[in-house]
């Protein structure tokens, strides 16, 4: 669905600039940078939570003994994806 949203001058005119540079079309790198800043955020949340994590000290050993469980999956010996 279309919608208008209102960017400051400044804002328009870098993004104009980065498209003709690009040889893209405004919209297309402006969803781009929606995209890379949505990860960006989503990697900023996925930090914040490990760090909360690890500051939780029951937790994080919990964590450590489900990653050993892991390991010891990975290594079964099997060879491929067979």
């Amino acid at each position: 669905m279309p919608a208008n949203v209102r960017i400051n001058p400044n804002s328009w005119k870098t993004l104009k600039e980065i498209a003709g540079c690009m040889g893209e079309t405004m919209q297309v790198v402006l969803d781009q940078a929606i995209e890379a800043y949505r990860r960006q955020w989503l990697l900023e949340r996925a930090n914040e939570a490990y760090v909360a994590l690890r500051n939780d000290r029951s937790e994080w050993e919990e964590e450590v003994a489900e990653r050993k469980e892991w390991d010891a999956v990975l290594g079964d010996g099997m060879d491929g994806d067979e």
